[in-house]
């Protein structure tokens, strides 16, 4: 067996963190801390698990921009579930929805609503992914599988579990030349994709745990898949008068796959991981970050199709050039779409977030534009929660 990858580089110790002038704690060595013993090519997909997957299909074609390319269901005879495939660029999004009352699907459903079920990595060997991971301490959720397309060739895959119910699929697709993977049928006429939209790579994915579980999931991620930490924010950083949580970023070597991992921290009132975890009913993923070079166009159009995003005060945007800089944007249109900046050693990014896309207040996406910064934006938060505050004290959550 391979050896375990070492502990990440904490203040004290050897190494290179370095707290920005927010107080968060970056980890500089990150990349070259990560142990790639388990090679990732990125995120192959994100699987998930909805109440109606043809409605889903067309909140995302319709509103977000997403081809649909695949589809399995009664008609390629699987009688379980139905599932569509959705694209654009390199981000795949895999929506399944049961059949039957009964089984694993439904069951999940009913108890979290909506959500994510599997963050599936692209590996270049399956079977060797999961002999790694299960030896350092993953509990199997898929074993080794070879699955036969025919004149399509061979799918390999396997999977893992992580927080809650996600599990992590290990995609091997040398040998495999079909649309997405046996079983599946290619969407031959797809109807038309909202235009005009620029989405083009998962960026990260952040998991939302209990209190004091953070650290046993970093230390996880850490010797299970090699991940290092890249940053750590506590609750003297991310907090307001109300509510507080802390984070921290994990990392794989190539900085392709990044994972935030949040646990509540003791507030006044619930912090918005708080109330995931009240209506979700377990750990899970809170939200998927999109990467665009174009945020401004990508937000105006998604505002036009109707997605709706969180507002940011007058009061944000009065101050933000003097703490930013110029970003590229006048602050006239970062105020109008709604869309937030922040600057670090590094560079700086424009981000923005969706309100929850289905009733229950759980999950939502992240839409983010980078320019050399590898953070997620901590100048923003004191305002994003405030905002968010504002949400679920409307909802009766806070």
């Amino acid at each position: 067996m391979a050896k375990t990858a070492p502990h990440p580089v904490h203040p004290g110790e050897t190494g290179t963190p370095a707290a920005n002038q927010s107080g968060a704690v970056l980890n500089r060595d990150a990349f070259a801390e990560a142990k790639d013993f388990l090679p990732l090519d990125g995120i192959d997909h994100v699987e998930f698990w909805v109440g109606n997957a043809r409605q889903a299909s067309a909140y995302f074609r319709a509103l977000w921009g997403f081809t649909p390319v695949a589809f399995s269901g009664l008609e390629t005879g699987v009688r379980d579930r139905a599932s569509y495939v959705m694209q654009q660029h390199d981000i795949r999004i895999v929506l399944t929805a049961p059949l039957t009352p009964d089984g694993e699907i439904a069951e999940h459903v009913r108890a979290h609503g909506d959500g994510v079920r599997d963050i599936a990595f692209a590996v270049q060997d399956s079977a060797a992914a999961w002999r790694e991971t299960t030896a350092r301490g993953a509990r199997s959720a898929i074993e080794p599988v070879e699955l036969d397309g025919g004149e399509d060739g061979i799918l390999r895959r396997s999977a893992v579990w992580t927080y809650g119910e996600v599990r992590h699929s290990f995609v091997d697709r040398r040998d495999y030349h079909g649309v997405f993977a046996p079983g599946y049928r290619k969407v031959r006429k797809p109807a038309a994709a909202a235009q005009g939209l620029s989405l083009l790579e998962v960026d990260h994915c952040v998991g939302n745990v209990g209190l004091g579980d953070m650290d046993r999931f970093v230390d996880y991620y850490r010797d299970v898949f090699g991940f290092a930490q890249l940053i750590h924010y506590d609750d003297k950083v991310i907090h307001t008068d109300y509510s507080a949580l802390m984070s921290k970023v994990m990392t794989n070597g190539s900085g392709r796959v990044k994972f935030p991992i949040n646990e509540p921290a003791t507030g006044k009132k619930k912090s918005q991981i708080q109330e995931f975890l009240d209506w979700y009913h377990a750990p899970g993923v809170q939200h998927v970050a999109l990467r665009t070079e174009d945020i401004v166009g990508t937000v105006r159009r998604l505002r036009e199709n109707g997605v709706e995003f969180l507002g940011m005060p007058h009061a944000y945007y009065e101050s933000l050039a003097d703490r930013v800089g110029d970003v590229g944007v006048p602050i006239d249109t970062l105020e109008e779409l709604g869309i937030e900046a922040d600057r670090d050693e590094e560079g700086y990014l424009l981000q923005i977030f969706t309100r929850p896309i289905q009733d229950r207040p759980t999950f939502f996406f992240e839409i983010i534009e980078r320019h050399g910064s590898r953070g997620f934006g901590v100048g923003n938060f004191k305002a994003l929660f405030e905002a968010i505050e504002l949400e679920q004290a409307r909802r009766g959550n806070l």
